[in-house]
């Protein structure tokens, strides 16, 4: 089957680094598995980034314009030509960035529409916020199948559902293969190493950062490094907050893949905040290294990350707790190599490809 993916957020090929590009080239990697042939025409994309409210008609405007290309093309085009797509495939789709596409050609067009990652939040229905959510309710009305990744989206999206469409449950999934390779070449810190890997961008990202750094003072004496790996306009301010530190934090800024997984590696705790993270892809990368987390209790972390089992759990936004539970595993390496045992095997067997390969190819074969 010829598959379009349509990435309304953020496309596989993306030059920043962020959990929605991996989910995009993870959706992609999973659909040539199973034998799809993935096709992104330059028809087929948006502009990258997500707009202001005022510009979302204008959006909208262009988006039916460009719709009505779409559908001429792929009819113009022969039946085996490489454009011609048999289901339409879009990740993601929010208030925020909605698919304004998927509807309209799918519909005209005649092909199965699915979703993966969407979501409905009824507050946003007023203000300025409103068109963008009226576009993600028109296309999870037409939607065939819808994909939920975070399982805290499940609710939400069953009500806009049209009878007959079904929903079905995703859990996010990573290569789990490089992060063990790389695990096997640790080296035993002299002091125990704490990473983070977050955009430094503003908003979600940049409280994070501050939740991070108020945990840091607090850690008093104890021994301790830490490695920050990433970038954004918000660097000068998070390099500000971590000032006070000095040597014992480092700033990787934007890494590559190779790099990224020697960090993971090398570190003995993963901690982040995650201030209404959707359920961060970091947290699996981490684990898959055999690296213990300490998160904030938010969206669909606990989904991905085990409190008590892989990793420790605490109050969104709290510093003190964040900071006591990064203290409890600074003085408790007993317990650090506990969590540690039973993370890479927890995600090999949850949040590996190929068990999300057969869970996507059920759930495809539901539109048959």
């Amino acid at each position: 089957m010829r598959v379009l993916l349509h990435t309304p957020l953020k496309p596989p090929d993306h030059p920043v680094p962020s959990g929605d590009r991996e989910m995009a080239r993870g959706l992609a990697r999973l659909l040539t598995r199973l034998g799809h042939k993935v096709v992104m025409p330059a028809g087929s994309r948006v502009a990258q980034g997500v707009p202001e409210p005022e510009e979302h008609i204008a959006r909208e405007r262009r988006a039916r314009q460009q719709a009505a290309r779409l559908i001429a093309r792929w009819r113009s085009l022969p039946a085996h030509h490489p454009e011609r797509f048999d289901l339409w495939f879009t990740y993601h789709c929010y208030y925020r960035k909605p698919d304004w596409l998927g509807p309209i050609v799918t519909k005209a067009l005649g092909v199965p529409y699915v979703i993966a990652e969407a979501s409905h939040a009824p507050q946003r229905a007023v203000g300025a916020t409103r068109l963008g959510h009226r576009a993600t309710e028109r296309a999870l009305a037409a939607a065939d199948l819808v994909i939920t990744v975070n399982p805290r989206d499940v609710a939400g999206v069953r009500t806009r559902l049209r009878p007959g469409a079904r929903q079905v449950w995703l859990p996010p999934f990573i290569d789990v293969r490089p992060y063990l390779a790389a695990r096997a070449q640790r080296k035993k810190n002299e002091v125990p190493l704490l990473l983070a890997v977050g955009m430094m961008r503003t908003r979600d990202k940049l409280e994070s950062y501050r939740v991070l750094a108020a945990a840091f003072h607090l850690l008093g004496d104890r021994p301790w490094q830490a490695v920050l790996v990433g970038d954004g306009a918000a660097r000068a301010e998070i390099e500000g907050l971590m000032a006070p530190f000095e040597s014992r934090i480092r700033f990787a800024g934007a890494v590559s893949q190779d790099e990224l997984l020697a960090l993971y590696a090398s570190a003995d705790l993963y901690v982040w905040p995650a201030i209404n993270e959707a359920y961060g892809m970091a947290f699996l990368e981490a684990q898959a290294s055999g690296v213990p987390v300490v998160a904030g209790r938010t969206g669909g972390v606990p989904a991905v990350v085990a409190d008590g089992v892989a990793g420790v759990l605490t109050p969104i936004g709290d510093a003190a707790s964040f900071a006591a539970a990064i203290g409890r595993l600074l003085d408790d390496p007993k317990e650090r190599a506990r969590l540690a045992a039973n993370t890479a095997g927890r995600i090999a067997a949850r949040h590996d490809d190929r068990a999300a390969a057969h869970a996507l190819a059920a759930a495809l074969g539901t539109l048959r």
